[in-house]
């Protein structure tokens, strides 16, 4: 297999970045309306159109100068970014502080069925050997099970506004919920400060390996030949 060259690396990375991020947030809007609050359906936000959820910079600008400096500096990196927050009032819900649990873990939580459909789409890639579109298939499986896990594992991390923060939130005491939800406006720096100092990465990583193993035997792949694409298509 030749290096991807940037523009290969944008095309096979473009649909996983886009979907998702974008169906990241619808999923918090769907399970928020099951459980009670319209907020986002009323803003027409339930939706898996990508152009109702994306952020310019967020959805576009940062993934692509990742991948461009990636290529540039060579090895891999996080990639990652961010889509228009979905709106939920958490307090129309019908149990706020119970049905928070829900509505957070529905975002990692349609990341992992990405993830495991990109992985099923690397097996159809496989099954067609030399099709002519079996190795750019394959390349955006990789992609595709990549980005969802590092978002999936990213969001996971128990720190305020992430999903992990939220689901904290929801499973604490009352007394004890309502001091760590004070984190919310530092979350940032926090993460910064994490990423900045190299532990976000030690973290992080071993969650990313562990999901990685797991969406490779639900799906029938080998880890070891997952990893090997995944480490392609990121060179």
């Amino acid at each position: 297999m030749n290096e991807l060259t940037l523009a290969g690396k944008i095309a096979v990375f473009a649909l996983p970045v886009i979907f998702a991020i974008t169906l990241h947030e619808a999923a918090h809007g769907y399970v928020a309306r099951y459980f009670g609050d319209m907020t986002a359906a009323a803003a027409g936000r339930i939706t898996a159109n990508p152009l109702k959820h994306i952020d310019p910079v967020g959805t576009i600008l940062v993934p692509l100068v990742i991948l461009l400096a990636s290529k540039l500096l060579g090895g891999g990196a996080i990639l990652f970014g961010w889509a228009k927050p979905v709106p939920v009032n958490f307090a129309r819900l019908r149990r706020p502080k119970q049905d928070m649990l829900w509505v957070a873990a529905a975002g990692p939580g349609i990341n992992l069925v990405m993830a495991i459909f990109w992985a099923l789409v690397i097996q159809l890639a496989i099954f067609l050997k030399s099709g002519f579109f079996s190795e750019p298939m394959a390349f955006m499986g990789a992609a595709g099970v990549f980005i969802n896990v590092i978002l999936m594992a990213l969001n996971l991390l128990p720190l305020p506004p992430l999903d992990g923060g939220r689901i904290a939130v929801s499973l604490l005491p009352v007394k004890q919920a309502m001091q760590f939800a004070r984190l919310e406006p530092y979350g940032l720096f926090i993460m910064l400060g994490l990423l900045f100092t190299g532990i976000l990465g030690m973290i992080v990583w071993p969650i990313i390996d562990l999901f990685i193993g797991l969406v490779a035997l639900v799906t029938g792949l080998e880890t070891v030949q997952l990893v090997g694409l995944i480490q392609f298509v990121l060179s």
